[in-house]
Formats: C-alpha cells, sequence, structure tokens
C-alpha cells in the first residue's frame, strides 16, 4: 500500500512540474507581503542590500514620487559601481516622462523597453511584458502584482489607502531561477547578459518548494497549472483576481469543484479602474453562483492582487490575471508555492480581506414554479459585511461609506450583461451608419486593416518557421 501511494504522490509532482514547466526548487524562504507600502521596502532592502547587480523588471514603471523614489536608489547604486538593468514594457509605461530613462541611463543603469510598438509586427506588439519582478544577486527577489506607481502607496489618493495587491519576497536557490526568466526577457529586448552576472549556486535559505512559472505567449503555463489545483483541491479553494475573464475550462473547472464540496470563493474588484472588464466579470456570477461558488466584491480601493491559495498548502501568487490576455498571450511571472505556513498567512489575508467586502447573493423572484427555472435571477450584494476571524483596524471615513453605499445600489440595480452590450450595440450601429453614409471611405479604411493584418501574421509565420 506504501508504495502505491508514493507512487500517486510521484506521479502528481510530476504532473505539477510539467503543467508549470518548472521542477520544484527546495531550500527558500518565502515570506508574503501585502500592499504597496511593505511590498515596496522590501524592494528597497534588497537594492540597497545588492553586491554585484540589480535586475528591475515591470509592465508599468511611472515617473511620479513612487518611481523617482525608486530612480533615486537605482541611480546611486549604480554609480556605486552595482550593475543595474532596467526592464519597462512600452505600452505599459507609455505615460512616463522621457527624463525619467535619461536619468538611470545617465546615471550608469541599462535601460530596455519591451516590444516597442512596430506597424509590421504584430504579434509582438500586442505580447507584453506584464511581469513585476525585482531580483537581486541571483539570491533575492520580490516577486508579485504590484506595479510602481503612487497608486500602490495611496500618497495621491484623498483617503491616503493604497490599491489592495500581494507580492512575495524570495530568499534562496529559486530567485536564482526567477534571475534567469528576466535573462530571457532582457534578450527578447535586444539585450545580453554577461555570465558572471547569472548565479550559479544559491545556498538554500529556508525549507519551501518554489516552482517558477514562466508565462510566454501560447505557452498558458498558468493556465494549465490553475487547472491541476484546482482539480486537486479537496477542501477549499480561494482565488483573488482583479481582472476575472476566465476561460470557460477555467470557469467550469471551479464549478466542478464548487458542486463536489470544495470551499470555492473569489474576491474581486467592487469597482474598477477598467470597468468594462468588471462588467464582463459579473456576467459570469450566475452560473458560479448556482453551483455553489461564492463571490466577494472589493468594498476599497483597487483589488489589484492576483493570488490562489488551497487546501492550506500550495501558493500560487504573480503577475497573472485570469483572463486569456495573461494566460496565453503575455509574458507573465507566477511561483507556485508548496508551504504551509505561507498558506495559512495567505488565508488569513483572504479572511481580512473578505472582512471588506460585500458577498454577491443570489434572491429568488416570486414566480410560478415552473417558470422559476426560465428566468433570470437579480444578483444583489449582501448589505452585511462578512465577518473576519479576526478584527480589522479600519476606520470609516464618510467618503468610504459614500462609496460603499453608492456600490450596493449599482450592485443591486444595475445589469451587468447591459452595460457590455449596450456599448457592443452602439458601436455596431456606428459601423452600419458609415457603411451606408460613406460606402468608400469605410470600404477603404477595411480594406487597409485586411491588408495590413495580413502582412503582420503573414511575416510572424514565414519567421516562425525560419525559427524552427
Amino acid at each position: 500500500m506504501r508504495p502505491a501511494l508514493e507512487q500517486v504522490i510521484s506521479a502528481a509532482r510530476t504532473a505539477m512540474d510539467r503543467a508549470a514547466g518548472a521542477r520544484a526548487v527546495p531550500g527558500n524562504k518565502v515570506e508574503l507581503l501585502v500592499d504597496g507600502p511593505e511590498a515596496y521596502q522590501a524592494m528597497f532592502d534588497i537594492i540597497a542590500d545588492a553586491r554585484a547587480w540589480i535586475h528591475f523588471e515591470n509592465y508599468i514603471i511611472r515617473s511620479d514620487q513612487e518611481g523617482w523614489r525608486f530612480a533615486e536608489l537605482l541611480a546611486r547604486r549604480a554609480r556605486e559601481g552595482v550593475r543595474v538593468r532596467v526592464l519597462y514594457d512600452w505600452f505599459g509605461s507609455f505615460s512616463t516622462r522621457g527624463n525619467y530613462w535619461k536619468y538611470l541611463r545617465d546615471a550608469g543603469c541599462e535601460v530596455r523597453a519591451f516590444n516597442r510598438f512596430s506597424l509590421l509586427d504584430l504579434a509582438r506588439t500586442v505580447s507584453r511584458n506584464h511581469r513585476k519582478l525585482v531580483v537581486t544577486d541571483g539570491r533575492r527577489a520580490v516577486i508579485g502584482g504590484l506595479c510602481i506607481g503612487v497608486e500602490w502607496t495611496g500618497a495621491e489618493s484623498a483617503d491616503g489607502q493604497p490599491w489592495r495587491d500581494t507580492a512575495v519576497s524570495v530568499d534562496g536557490p529559486a530567485a536564482a531561477v526567477l534571475d534567469q526568466s528576466f535573462s530571457r526577457t532582457w534578450s527578447v529586448a535586444g539585450g545580453s547578459i554577461p555570465p558572471q552576472d547569472v548565479a550559479a549556486e544559491v545556498p538554500a535559505a529556508g525549507d519551501a518548494e518554489v516552482r517558477v512559472i514562466v508565462g510566454e505567449p501560447g505557452r498558458a503555463r498558468a493556465f494549465r497549472t490553475m487547472e491541476i489545483l484546482t482539480m486537486a483541491a479537496t477542501q477549499r479553494l480561494w482565488i483573488t483576481d482583479a481582472y476575472m475573464m476566465a476561460p470557460a475550462r477555467l470557469f467550469n473547472a471551479f464549478r466542478d469543484a464548487a458542486r463536489d464540496g470544495v470551499d470555492v470563493r473569489l474576491l474581486v474588484p467592487g469597482t474598477s479602474d477598467l470597468p468594462l472588464v468588471r462588467n464582463l466579470t459579473r456576467i459570469g456570477y450566475r452560473n458560479l453562483l448556482r453551483a455553489g461558488v461564492r463571490i466577494f466584491e472589493w468594498d476599497g480601493p483597487m483589488l489589484h492582487a492576483k493570488s490562489l491559495g488551497t487546501d492550506g498548502r500550495w501558493v500560487r501568487i504573480g503577475s497573472t490575471n485570469l483572463n486569456t490576455a495573461s494566460l496565453v498571450g503575455n509574458y507573465e511571472l507566477d511561483v507556485l508555492v508548496d508551504d504551509p505556513r505561507l498558506a495559512e498567512a495567505l488565508d488569513q489575508q483572504f479572511r481580512l480581506d473578505m472582512s471588506r467586502s460585500r458577498e454577491v447573493t443570489r434572491r429568488p423572484m416570486r414566480v410560478p414554479h415552473r417558470l422559476g427555472p426560465r428566468i433570470s435571477q437579480r444578483l444583489p450584494v449582501a448589505l452585511e459585511h462578512i465577518e473576519a476571524e479576526h478584527p480589522v483596524d479600519h476606520a470609516v471615513g464618510l467618503r468610504e461609506r459614500r462609496e460603499r453605499a453608492v456600490l450596493a445600489l449599482r450592485s443591486v440595480m444595475a445589469n451587468a450583461q447591459r452595460s457590455v452590450y449596450l456599448p457592443l450595440m452602439a458601436l455596431f450601429v456606428l459601423l452600419g451608419a458609415l457603411l451606408f453614409l460613406l460606402p468608400r471611405f469605410t470600404s477603404y479604411f477595411l480594406g487597409v486593416v485586411s491588408i495590413w493584418v495580413a502582412v503582420t501574421v503573414g511575416r510572424e509565420a514565414f519567421r516562425r518557421r525560419i525559427d524552427r
């Protein structure tokens, strides 16, 4: 019996390795970091302690108060002889001022933009580098969902509250694997890293096993990992996500797990910097609720975290959102950590987050029994907050009370499907009007767009044939 059990465990670990595209790296110390002030301080600490090199990679690096704090520290370390490489995404950091990058370069930092816009390279232009990573000397790293800007510290918000986000610090051999992932995106951006800036052997720093999920276009490694974690969950599956529009396969996995008795809970934004994405997320609520999935909408500033905890053991934290762009199209980076201590810390934070959230409920309508299943039910938000196992020290101000009241009213009265389909209807009405009123102009425009798409797709197909 024992050999058979060991074979099953070994097979499960192999399946996880193949899904994540990485083997478990033992001997790491992993600490949970909650929100920008704590995560930024951890980044500052490892940057200040770096001896040989600093690799700094992020989708958005703003030239605001917080961005300049990082720039000044990175510039100082570069002047002290530490080799500093900064990689930013061209689209995500589009609004960052040019003098910000010039300041870093003048200080001796090597700075590169990822996938600048190109009319003849549609595939690479659409694929973005959405990673958030700081790694020093291949030994210490901070990875999570935080970009660099005042949103994550609340420095310029009226109530001083930061966006809700999550990261982890990683000390040990897994940091070297994260550093290797930076080398890959750095090379895609046209750079090269000399052998002396690649960590060879990194000593163990703790007991946590870490798998580094390196997301690249078309690989779907985080997608496969999420499916396996969902299918393997036996007790609970608690997920926090900022822009959830998960593929049908993943939604069905959540529903199947809930029907099988797993405590499946989803924490998503109540208000969002991308309202259309929030509305698309709400369309899928009913089917999830009917299966027993519990859904909570965050009742504070923007919820930007991307995390998963299952069965008090597995933790997934990183940059990947549960939508097709993140799961399939972008360069993303996550860690899957096997550590009960970290899992307990994340579960506790999830409980605290629920205490500042409102649960979405199904309220049955009073209709004849035969018509009940055919009529859509409204999706109000529970007026009572979910009680945390430990109280949250948070004073609710007048501004937040108003925002909560507005959120509750909108959740009860608004129809998410209508808010999505009405703009689509308006778009197609406009297109139809242009075809009738300006047929020649519209046909020329569509013809140019079609030829442009054909050229870029053909160029990509030829390049992939050469790469083989």
